[in-house]
């Protein structure tokens, strides 16, 4: 596995970045712009998934990286919970949210690789 030299250059944030950067054009798309709970919800949590890897990378302790990218995970589901309550609010249609929900899919998958990654260097 290379050395990383700064946060950009790991895959799991690229996917959350892909996540936020859908995330942005599916509010000014499908979201009302009055439902400002919503709106401020899903982007706070958006922009928790890239925060978060960007901290913990610069906390260059591998427990606390670990703990980050516990909580970016977390952010993902956030959006995810968000996402179904779009839809079950008749905000959006399942095909809307489907793009958002696979990139979420592809983002999880690849935090957790990078918490393996984490976890084999405190061995």
């Amino acid at each position: 596995m290379p050395s990383y030299t700064s946060f950009e250059e790991l895959d799991c944030w690229q996917r959350c970045r892909d996540v936020r950067i859908w995330v942005e054009s599916f509010i000014h798309t499908n979201i009302n712009k009055g439902d400002f709970d919503m709106i401020q919800n899903i982007r706070r949590a958006a922009r928790s998934t890239t925060r978060n890897i960007a901290e913990g990378f610069g906390r260059f302790h591998y427990k606390e990286n670990i703990q980050y990218c516990r909580i970016s995970r977390g952010s993902l589901f956030e959006i995810k919970d968000d996402l179904i309550c779009c839809l079950d609010e008749k905000k959006a249609i399942r095909t809307e949210v489907q793009e958002g929900l696979n990139l979420i899919s592809k983002a999880v998958h690849s935090v957790n690789g990078y918490i393996k990654y984490l976890e084999s260097k405190i061995k």
